[in-house]
Formats: C-alpha cells, structure tokens, sequence
C-alpha cells in the first residue's frame, strides 16, 4: 500500500469555508451545474457521514445509497452543525491504516479502502473548492494533497463521467497542482458566479 494520505488539511480547510457561509447564499449557483450551495452543503453532510462509515468498514445504510439514489437536496436545518462534529471525525477516521486496507463500501460500490480514502478526499477538496469558488472565499490545497489527487484524477475519463465530473478543462502550462486537478475533474479554475 501506498503513503496515507491525511484527510485533516483538507476537512480543515472545507470546515473553515463552511463557518462563512451566509444563510442568503444558500440558493446561489456553484461549480456544479444546476447545484445550489444549499444542495452542495447538504451533500456534503451525507458524505461525510457515508465515508467515515466507510473508513470504519460500517457497511449500511450510511454506505449503500448511491448519491444518485440521495439527491441533491436543499440543506437541512442543522448543517452548520453538522458539518463542524462530522468533518474532523471524517479525517480522524481516515488516520486509521485499517480504514485504507481489505474493502468498504461507499455509495452502494464495493472498493478497496485505498481507493475509498481517494475518493473521501476527492469529494472534500473538490466540493471545498466549489463551495469556497461559490461564496466568494478562497480555497488552497496544500502540495500533498493536490499531488495524491493528481495521482487519481489521472485516471478520470477526459470527456468525464456523466453525474461525476465534466469533461476535463484545458489549463497554461503555468496552471499550480491543484489548478490542474480542477481541471482533470471538470472544473473551470478560473469559475466565478455570474
């Protein structure tokens, strides 16, 4: 198995947008098309609780529902909350070497720990990211974790997975690590609401 990566940097970062978001805008539009930052928020509360169940091999209900299945609903009362208990308990159990090795499950997918550690750290920088861009608030990515996210959004599809990700955003030459993991996954790093 590969270096652990620590999901704390990057929970912390999301966990430091999340505490300025402004009730007022929880309808406006993010990275994500036809997303609200509400819808966004909410779901990230359930992914965070579906990948640490994830990480503690807790198979269930937390982890087969596919975010297909989940929606994209508005936030819920109680997500501020939420989210400050849930993303440091997030990372804490993604410190585990247990949780990176055998196989979980995370939206109704059987996959190798290692690749479910990947992906819980994919969908909180990404999903920081986007809620940050969305907020009008900045969002930096320290060099390791926007390299292991280079090692994984390498292997996206470059026309994109319908429901995932769009189809990869051509950057400079002179575009940082994570500018270029925005762009394998998608997104514009550049994106501003309108």
């Amino acid at each position: 198995m590969t270096e652990l990566v620590d999901l704390a940097p990057a929970a912390e970062q999301l966990a430091d947008v999340v505490v300025d978001v402004t009730d007022d805008q929880l309808s406006a539009p993010t990275p994500c098309e036809g997303r609200t930052v509400g819808q966004l928020l909410q779901h990230l509360v359930g992914l965070t609780l579906a990948f640490r169940a994830a990480a503690d091999k807790e198979v269930g209900p937390l982890t087969d529902t596919s975010p297909d299945e989940a929606g994209w609903p508005d936030a819920e009362p109680g997500w501020r909350e939420a989210l400050a208990h849930q993303l440091p308990a997030l990372a804490a159990a993604w410190r585990d070497p247990a949780a990176w090795e055998g196989m979980t499950r995370a939206g109704g997918v059987d996959l190798p720990g290692q690749v479910a550690g990947l992906v819980a750290l994919d969908e909180i920088v990404l999903h920081g990211w986007d809620l940050a861009s969305a907020t009008g608030q900045g969002f930096d990515c320290d060099d390791a974790t926007a390299g292991a996210l280079a090692e994984f959004v390498d292997g996206f599809d470059t026309d994109g997975t319908p429901g995932m990700f769009g189809p990869a955003v051509t950057v400079g030459a002179d575009a940082t690590p994570f500018e270029r993991v925005l762009a394998a996954s998608g997104r514009d790093p550049g994106w501003a609401p309108a």
